[in-house]
């Protein structure tokens, strides 16, 4: 009984692995290469497959998801003969997991030499400062490369990415001493036309200050000329209104003449020769205001004479002090 018992047991082991190696269950966006004898069947997709024991084999399990993979650093020649080192990250998905199995041997290693070798030949085209503004050019251009070399491989290449640039240090020094100076001068052009600009708006604002000031005393003025001609046409009017003769007007040219001789600057005092016409008027005035007084024994008739005389001995009193020179 016990040797039967071994085969039983036997049996069942064996059926428990044949129906483990029949029954393959892929995961979603992934697949499994199959080989009958070595020789590729066919490819399994997610879900339950079912295989031959024995027979059939699981080559190869493939992630068909998108991936990313950095590589380090390569050092890069460029046109004016400096040495770079370049970052680089490559996205791509594989689309075809037969021909990712049998067409290439390792496809990560396959593009990252391609990578290398591509990298090289596009900056080798191009000078350092070039090489530095052009990422989205040197990114285009080696995915170009890449999608093209490795689509037999059944490989999509979604994106290339530089990571870093890193010229040599002696031209990193070099590179911020002349950005410093760009800044520098930037600062410096800025500063000068905030400056200018500055003077420019003093300049219009005390223009603009000036034109006022002067619109404003040329309207003082018209106003002042407008009054002082205003009061004059008013005296005017109020003269004729009232009706005044010779005899008052030569009056109040008697009380002006004072005036006119205030101050102390005044060292000379140049009599007008209109004096004797405004005392003759003021003497003929006296001699008809003479009689009304009563009891003073002014005669109109010697007044009218004497008025006379002492007229023409005003005028020429004043004739004398015409030619006489001034005295300092």
């Amino acid at each position: 009984m016990q040797p039967i018992i071994i085969v039983l047991i036997i049996l069942v082991v064996l059926v428990f692995i044949a129906l483990v190696k029949t029954i393959q269950v892929i995961p979603q966006a992934s697949a499994a290469i199959v080989e009958r004898f070595g020789r590729y069947t066919r490819t399994l997709n997610a879900g339950l497959n079912i295989v031959v024991p024995f027979i059939d084999s699981i080559r190869n399990r493939i992630d068909l998801r998108e991936q990313v993979v950095p590589f380090p650093p390569q050092p890069v020649i460029t046109q004016d003969n400096l040495v770079v080192n370049i970052d680089t990250v490559i996205y791509y998905q594989v689309t075809d997991a037969r021909a990712a199995t049998y067409e290439v041997a390792s496809y990560i290693q396959a593009i990252e030499q391609l990578t290398v070798t591509t990298l090289r030949n596009i900056i080798g085209g191009m000078d350092l400062e070039r090489t530095l503004t052009s990422r989205e050019e040197i990114n285009a251009a080696l995915r170009g490369v890449l999608d093209e070399a490795t689509g037999k491989w059944g490989i999509r290449v979604n994106r290339v990415e530089l990571k870093a640039i890193e010229p040599p240090t002696s031209i990193q020094d070099s590179m911020e001493k002349q950005m410093r100076a760009d800044r520098d001068k930037r600062a410096a052009i800025l500063q000068a036309e905030g400056v200018r600009q500055s003077e420019i708006l003093r300049a219009e604002g005390e223009k603009q200050s000036s034109i006022l000031r002067a619109e404003g005393e040329a309207k003082a003025a018209a106003l002042k000329a407008e009054g002082e001609a205003q009061a004059i046409r008013t005296v005017f009017e109020s003269i004729h209104a009232g009706d005044a003769d010779q005899k008052l007007l030569a009056y109040q040219y008697l009380q002006m003449l004072p005036k006119i001789a205030e101050g102390d600057a005044n060292k000379l005092w140049i009599v007008p020769s209109e004096i004797g016409d405004a005392l003759k008027g003021l003497s003929g005035a006296m001699g008809n205001f003479g009689p009304m007084g009563g009891g003073s024994g002014f005669n109109p008739q010697n007044s009218g004479k004497d008025g006379g005389n002492g007229a023409a001995a005003a005028d020429k009193a004043a004739a004398e002090r015409r030619e006489q020179p001034p005295i300092d």
